[in-house]
């Protein structure tokens, strides 16, 4: 098949919704030779971009089309609240230069480069009162559900890390 015949990529890209439906596919090679056994001469280049315009997501299962997100159940190991904690607190020790409290956020600071593990320990360690986590390259926010959560947060990560609680500096007049 000409892949730049009028009509092509429409019914090759419906073609790959209808393999990545039906199959698991876990790579663009794999993607192509399936494509290729039904008879659509198309090359990786091509191939990437019909998977970028049908928005098609990869996940440890394979590619998934993105309204089927959702319904993709990926298999998660177990791992005991204790040891996801134990990691969390090595990490704070080992990482946060600092911890503040800001309404119902807690801002960390970490070295460069750090801020990801970090944010992805507190994600995995799920605590009581933690919404989400946004890691940047040296600064993790942390949402709460409220403002005293924050600060119960940002003291214990305080005292894990071995920090002194920021001194108030007084006000200008």
């Amino acid at each position: 098949m000409n892949i730049h015949a009028p009509g092509e990529a429409v019914r090759r890209r419906e073609e790959i919704l209808g393999i990545v439906r039906d199959n698991s596919v876990s790579s663009q090679d794999e993607l192509l030779g399936l494509l290729k056994k039904r008879g659509y001469r198309v090359t990786q280049p091509t191939l990437s971009r019909d998977i970028r315009e049908l928005g098609l997501a990869k996940t440890p299962a394979g590619y998934v089309i993105p309204q089927e997100l959702a319904q993709a159940a990926t298999p998660v190991a177990f791992v005991p609240r204790d040891r996801r904690e134990s990691r969390l607190d090595h990490l704070l020790a080992s990482s946060v230069l600092s911890a503040q409290a800001a309404g119902n956020l807690v801002v960390l600071r970490t070295p460069v480069a750090a801020a990801q593990p970090v944010a992805s320990a507190l994600d995995a360690a799920q605590l009581d009162g933690v919404l989400g986590t946004i890691g940047g390259d040296d600064t993790i926010f942390v949402a709460l559900a409220s403002p005293d959560a924050a600060h119960a947060l940002a003291r214990h990560v305080q005292h894990v890390a071995g920090l002194t609680p920021a001194s108030r500096r007084p006000k200008r007049a």
